[in-house]
């Protein structure tokens, strides 16, 4: 579980986030040989590891669902300035990153992090099992903002191409903002009880795991700790970036794949502790997790996006095309036959793996 509880200053979780952030402090700015692009994605492998760790400790310390609502806000937030900093260097080419990466974001989460979870989770317990209230509250959030910030602009006419005219971007924004509002006052406030983890049985699991909470100030140096892992993770990346393009340039790959590789690096902190506590049998809480992280990415990204679009060189693309509409549709539907008996197997697991891999596939091969 989380290692010993320890105070994470003098832990290796506690060390590396530093070192990481004084590399990229060295490394920013520059064109990187290949040792030193090996060295930074050691690093920020590295980082990865800290930030889940850091990350289990605060939700330990807060319990759930508070706990799966602090990586997902954090990382957010995080995916916001890597897009935003990327679009104002990239020019034309890079007008539809937010829309790839947000796309790319909501695929793995809602296919890749839910489809391992209920994988792992099914095997370790025959059946996964989690309270189809809260999660199928959540897969309806996800849908809605989804389906207002990435498939209207396809259809509407007041500006050409897959684009929003500036009232409807501003409606879409505010729409994702107070949707991801009412989704976190359900999920921590008013209904907080349909998103903790469950019992075989269907009896809500209240308490938390069986080693101590951590103190207030272990807490809050993990918090510390995870905002300089997480601007670690994202900054290096950021610094690898012009490798993986010239890779994807070579490789004679879509643009959209650079967007895909930037939701894995940025969702990768997640998806361990997700697949980590559905190990644990808490299921409920891994789908927190990947649901949770789904709607903070639509949520947060689309608003913020459109406000930087002020100053942004670049117009802002967002409609999907229509295999991506397909594969949106089809995410949804299975979700929801998955979501509704409020358990598990196995096939779920893999029918949404499934998905993610047509994805993947469309988007290398379109």
């Amino acid at each position: 579980m989380i290692a010993g509880l320890r105070s994470p200053v003098l832990h290796w979780t506690g060390a590396l986030p530093v070192m990481a952030v004084v590399l990229l402090a060295l490394t920013w700015g520059r064109s990187l040989p290949l040792a030193l692009i090996v060295l930074v994605s050691c690093f920020l492998a590295g980082a990865v590891l800290a930030a889940v760790h850091h990350a289990e400790v605060i939700a330990h310390r807060v319990g759930e669902p508070f706990g799966s609502l602090v990586l997902a806000v954090a990382v957010t937030i995080i995916e916001v300035a890597l897009i935003v900093t990327l679009m104002a260097d990239g020019g034309e080419k890079s007008a539809a990153l937010a829309r790839d990466t947000v796309f790319a974001a909501v695929m793995i989460t809602c296919n890749g992090i839910v489809g391992l979870c209920l994988l792992a989770g099914s095997l370790q317990r025959k059946v996964a099992v989690f309270n189809a209230e809260g999660t199928g509250a959540a897969l309806a959030a996800v849908t809605t903002v989804a389906g207002l910030s990435l498939v209207l602009p396809t259809f509407t006419t007041s500006t050409p191409g897959p684009r929003f005219s500036t009232p409807q971007l501003i409606f879409a924004a505010l729409a994702a903002l107070v949707l991801y509002g009412l989704f976190v006052t359900t999920q921590t406030v008013r209904h907080r009880d349909y998103f903790l983890p469950v019992t075989t049985s269907g009896e809500v699991i209240s308490g938390t795991d069986h080693a101590d909470p951590p103190s207030a100030r272990t807490a809050m140096a993990s918090l510390g700790l995870l905002a300089l892992a997480l601007v670690a993770v994202v900054g290096l990346a950021k610094a690898v970036s012009p490798a993986i393009e010239a890779g994807v340039i070579a490789a004679g790959l879509p643009s959209s794949v650079v967007g895909i590789a930037i939701a894995l690096l940025v969702l990768l902190p997640e998806t361990i502790a997700a697949v980590r506590a559905a190990r644990r049998d808490r299921v409920q809480t891994s789908l927190n997790l990947g649901l949770g992280s789904a709607m903070a990415s639509i949520g947060l990204t689309i608003p913020a996006v459109a406000l930087a679009t002020v100053w942004l060189p670049v117009p802002l693309v967002l409609g999907l095309g229509a295999s991506h509409m397909v594969l949106l549709a089809l995410t949804v539907t299975v979700g929801t036959l998955t979501v509704i008996p409020g358990r598990a197997t196995p096939l779920q697991g893999g029918v949404h793996l499934a998905l993610l891999a047509a994805y993947i596939v469309l988007a290398v091969s379109p």
